[in-house]
């Protein structure tokens, strides 16, 4: 596939090396020479120096031939006339964009981007998507991260395996028979710095993080037979009032309203105006990294404190510094994936990378077959994928135990008429099934196959 990316910053990077990885052709636009020599120079992809939305540079990247355009520059207007330009003068028939503006996401102006008006076909709006990440983390708390599929009602979460947790030291198989009525699978484990998918007989051990498919009422359940019986935070203090600061309380406010909220917002102008928009969070003007700040939101008496400013440091100092203050857990956005790696050893309980988040969004719409989510683990090693079955899969009636799964993809659950299955050896999957899976990276080109669209369908 032929594929063109604009913008060569974090996320057309990120997106560009797993493209690349997978054998696409890929060629990636950005102004900058400096950060077109640093990705052609490390990644197998051509590269262009201009302005995303000119005829010429698309031109020159090779847009009459691509079959997919990902606009993902700092811009979003940029974004917008790049996909118009594909659309127009090359044809480009998938145009994605990211769109970081409400202002244009807005209810009343949904007609914006359609064929008539801006064609983009699939528009990624990274903090929409982040906060609605942050508030299911705070949602199902000891679970250090949460997806939701097949309509809301199968859920993936991350739990890591502490020391006296219950279900360490015991073969996978074994639990399954332990528990028979818990709808839940363990798909994927990383240990010792090695994500694998694992089989009946493995183990989980303590330290381990364990990627657990299960039925959304299932979900306090199983983080409780993990050992994570936390509650649910009842006072919360957020750091960054800008869009997905205000997105998150906003929602909060909405839909739990019991919850005590306060928010630290270092931009005097924006505090006032998130404070005229909000009813009940009490908004303070200041840093997250001034200790008396801190103790003016009664930081000692904090369920969680919510790191959500631009700047990394003061996301990932301002949580420490609060946890050492008496608050109980922090949960940090971190935008450079070199700080992830030692954020346990800090203090840091969950964190989340907003450009792991619009990756996750785009890929769905690059994976060939009817896949309809993606969400990629631990830097890409993995991905949680919902795909729906079509008569002409080779998964579609027989008995999975008589089905030899290529290396790498166990199935975690399947949604059908609006019901939770958990499969066993004797589950026969139908067509129109959604099959939630976990996929080594090295696996997903297999999943694709067995939810490709066969001739035969039509």
């Amino acid at each position: 596939m032929k594929v063109i990316i604009c913008g060569a910053g974090r996320v057309g990077y990120g997106i560009a090396e797993r493209l690349s990885q997978e054998g696409n052709d890929v060629s990636v636009i950005d102004m900058q020479p400096s950060l077109i020599s640093a990705i052609t120079e490390t990644l197998d992809v051509s590269g262009v120096v201009g302005h995303g939305a000119h005829p010429e540079v698309l031109a020159k990247a090779g847009a009459d031939q691509a079959d997919m355009l990902i606009a993902v520059t700092l811009f979003d207007e940029i974004n917008m006339v790049a996909c118009q330009v594909a659309h127009s003068l090359f044809n480009v028939p998938t145009k994605i964009a990211r769109i970081r503006s409400q202002s244009y996401l807005a209810p009343e102006y949904s007609d914006l981007f359609s064929r008539e008006n801006l064609p983009i076909d699939v528009t990624i709006s990274p903090e929409v998507e982040v906060g609605k990440m942050v508030l299911r983390r705070i949602s199902f708390p000891g679970a250090t991260d949460v997806v939701r599929f097949a309509d809301d009602r199968i859920v993936m979460i991350a739990i890591e395996c502490m020391e006296d947790c219950p279900v360490v030291e015991t073969p996978l198989k074994q639990l399954s028979e332990l528990f028979p009525d818990l709808n839940a699978t363990v798909t994927g484990i990383y240990s010792n710095g090695r994500l694998f998918v694992p089989n009946s007989s493995d183990q989980l051990h303590s330290g381990d993080l364990a990627y657990v498919v299960c039925d959304k009422g299932h979900v306090r359940r199983t983080l409780a037979l993990f050992g994570h019986e936390e509650q649910e935070a009842a006072r919360i203090v957020i750091a960054g009032g800008g869009n997905i600061g205000y997105f998150v309380a906003k929602a909060i406010e909405d839909y739990q309203p019991k919850t005590r909220l306060k928010i630290i917002e270092s931009d005097r102008e924006r505090a006032v105006a998130i404070a005229d928009k909000l009813r009940n969070a009490v908004v303070l003007h200041g840093s997250a990294l001034d200790q008396k700040m801190l103790l003016q939101a009664d930081i000692q008496d904090a369920d969680l404190i919510v790191a959500l400013t631009n700047n990394d440091q003061i996301n990932i100092l301002g949580s420490v510094m609060a946890k050492r203050l008496g608050c109980k857990q922090n949960l940090v956005l971190i935008n450079d994936p070199t700080y992830e790696d030692f954020t346990k050893s800090l203090g840091i309980d969950a964190h989340i990378n907003p450009r792991a988040v619009t990756i996750s969004g785009i890929l769905q719409h690059v994976r060939k077959g009817r896949i309809r989510a993606v969400y990629a683990v631990q830097k890409g090693s993995a991905e949680v994928i919902e795909a729906e079955a079509l008569e002409t899969s080779p998964l579609v009636g027989r008995p999975l135990r008589e089905i030899e799964l290529p290396p790498g993809i166990r199935i975690g659950a399947i949604y059908r008429d609006q019901t939770v299955v958990r499969p066993d050896g004797s589950t026969k999957i139908k067509a129109k099934d959604r099959v939630v899976l976990f996929a080594a990276a090295a696996a997903v080109r297999h999943v694709e196959q067995l939810f490709r669209v066969s001739i035969q369908y039509f």
